[in-house]
């Protein structure tokens, strides 16, 4: 079964979802993207879901840089190898999607890397907001630019 629950946050509510092997879903409700709640999903607190929540306050209160959180995202083998080069994007740092193609050992799958970056259902735990355009700009982001622009200046990330 799948737990989900809206937890307020400094940086905006939070839809966070979660099975029981990790988390499924973390998506800003302001966004292009709130939480996708499923049919048969059960809007309530998990032990999970609560643990994201701390965390995410912490990482928005500048406590931590990494979460210790377990995942459940699904997606394909391609997909989880983005997400997997997300999670190595050092807290502070950018990289942009060619870079990112390069790291997963694809250096000519951009396109499909933006649009595995762009799936990512894991808002912020897995950092897709690290990941800039070539030109050092800030790219699309479903949580708005203006959300990239605020997480990554929390980071401390210098944008060109």
């Amino acid at each position: 079964m799948i737990c989900y629950e809206i937890y307020p946050s400094t940086f905006g509510e939070l839809g966070i979802a979660a099975s029981e092997s990790g988390l499924v879903g973390i998506d800003l409700q302001a966004g292009k993207r709130p939480l996708p709640v499923q049919a048969g999903w059960q809007r309530g607190a998990s032990a999970l879901t609560d643990r994201a929540a701390e965390q995410l306050a912490a990482y928005f209160g500048g406590e931590i840089q990494a979460f210790d959180l377990p995942l459940d995202a699904g997606g394909t083998l391609f997909q989880q190898s983005v997400w997997r080069a997300l999670c190595a994007i050092p807290y502070g740092e950018t990289r942009s999607y060619r870079e990112l193609a390069a790291a997963i050992g694809n250096p000519k799958a951009v396109r499909a890397v933006a649009r595995a970056n762009g799936a990512n259902p894991l808002s912020i735990v897995v950092p897709c907001h690290r990941v800039i355009g070539a030109d050092g700009t800030l790219t699309g982001y479903a949580g708005g630019l203006e959300m990239k622009s605020r997480l990554l200046a929390l980071e401390g990330a210098l944008i060109g």
